[in-house]
C-alpha cells in the first residue's frame, strides 16, 4: 500500500514490521499473550492514521491522531516489556523501538501543529 503522506507510509510499514514480530513471537518463542497485545496496538496506529486522513473536520482529525498516538505509546510499552523479558534481542528491539519513537514524535508534532492552526481560525 502506498500512501501520499509521510505518516501514512511510516505507520503502514511499521504495522508490517509488527506483523512479522508477531509471527516470530508466536512461532519461534511460543509467546501468545504479549504478542497479541503488540499486534493489536502496533497495527492500530496506521488504522487510526488512515481514519484521520478521512476525518470530517480538523477536530476529528486531531482526535483520531490522538488515538494513533495513544496506540503508539502502548506499543512502545509492549516493546519495552519484550526487550526487558528478553523475548526479543537488543538489536531487534533497538531497530523497531526507534521506528515506534519516530511515529510518536511525528504524530505529536502533527497534533500540536493542527491544534495551533485550529486555534488561529
Amino acid at each position: 500500500m502506498k500512501n501520499n503522506n509521510v505518516i501514512g507510509d511510516k505507520s503502514y510499514k511499521f504495522a508490517l514490521r509488527i506483523i512479522k514480530l508477531y509471527r516470530y513471537l508466536t512461532e519461534e518463542k511460543r509467546e501468545f499473550v504479549l504478542s497479541k497485545q503488540i499486534l493489536r496496538s502496533g497495527t492500530s496506529i496506521g488504522a487510526n492514521v488512515k481514519e484521520a486522513l478521512q476525518a470530517e473536520s480538523k477536530a476529528d482529525f486531531i482526535h483520531k491522531l490522538n488515538i494513533a498516538l495513544k496506540e503508539a505509546l502502548e506499543t512502545e510499552y509492549w516493546l519495552d516489556l519484550l526487550n526487558e523479558s528478553e523475548l526479543i534481542d537488543k538489536k531487534s528491539y533497538d531497530s523497531i523501538v526507534s521506528n515506534c519513537i519516530e511515529l510518536i514524535k511525528l504524530t505529536t508534532a502533527i497534533i500540536k501543529t493542527s491544534r495551533k492552526n485550529l486555534k488561529l481560525k
